[in-house]
């Protein structure tokens, strides 16, 4: 004998109900959406100088001429970035790691630690591309990079090495107490403790705020050119001292804010799902 659940009148009503409310919510967002759009349009359109701003910024001849270039060196941009990251990933958690020994032999680590990121922190990424792009092959020791491509991921990695491990460390901080009192109530060591339950859980907890620390890692990239390789905000500025035109600097931002944005939407995305779980649990 089938039972079949159906759904009751009242059921289908409420949802009825939310349909339309979305339905209504979903039309005034379209519209107050459109009007802010049209407004802002017109107050820059009517503006006196936007017939300047517009050659100025907006050349489409010139944006055309520049733009393979301008790509052509965002790749190296990208480059850079696809390097660095996985680099940065494993320095932070070593680092986050090291920060979390209690045991007394470990503390000239911790001290280290503790310096690097506070120091590292506290520098200007700018300056920090400065002084390693021109310090270190000023040094003129034996085996050190020369490359300026390399010496600038070095400078982005030292850098936001100092965030993302300050980054796990909350996410390791934030497990709580019992799970660690637990295991090692079962017979586990702490290199154990660590591996298996803490650092796995720390992880998916800290997706969010990495993201964004990888989407300004993406813009920083551009702070390379300081040192001269012909990446994208580099390639721009050579089409701008030919032209005298600040259109190619527009093209570059396009490419970065195509790239940045489904990133930081992503992000949104894990955060919401997070949050989710979190309310279900």
């Amino acid at each position: 004998m089938s039972t079949d659940w159906v759904k009751s009148d009242r059921q289908l009503a409420r949802e009825a109900l939310l349909r339309a409310r979305s339905r209504r919510s979903l039309s005034a967002a379209t519209i107050s959406t459109i009007v802010v759009v049209v407004v802002v349009v017109v107050l820059v359109a009517a503006s006196p100088g936007w017939s300047r701003v517009q050659d100025m910024f907006f050349n489409t001849d010139v944006l055309v001429t520049a733009l393979p270039d301008v790509l052509r060196g965002f790749l190296l941009n990208v480059m850079i970035f696809m390097i660095a990251e996985p680099i940065v990933l494993i320095l932070g958690l070593g680092v986050a790691l090291v920060r979390g020994l209690r045991a007394p032999v470990f503390f000239p680590l911790r001290v280290l630690a503790v310096l690097y990121t506070d120091i590292f922190r506290g520098i200007p990424v700018i300056l920090l591309v400065y002084l390693v792009g021109f310090g270190i092959p000023a040094l003129q020791l034996q085996g050190t990079p020369g490359d300026p491509v390399t010496l600038g991921i070095i400078a982005l990695v030292l850098s936001y090495t100092s965030f993302v491990a300050e980054v796990f460390r909350s996410g390791i901080n934030s497990i709580h107490p019992s799970q660690l009192a637990a295991a090692r109530s079962l017979g586990l060591t702490h290199a154990q403790t660590m591996r298996h339950i803490v650092v796995p859980q720390a992880i998916r907890r800290v997706v969010p705020p990495l993201l964004n620390d990888f989407a300004s890692l993406q813009k920083d990239s551009a702070l390379v050119a300081l040192l001269g390789p012909l990446e994208a905000l580099r390639q721009a500025q050579i089409h701008v001292a030919k032209t005298f035109n600040y259109t190619p600097y527009v093209g570059a931002a396009l490419l970065f804010v195509a790239l940045t944005v489904p990133l930081a939407r992503f992000t949104d995305h894990l955060a919401a799902r997070a949050a989710q779980q979190r309310g279900g649990g």
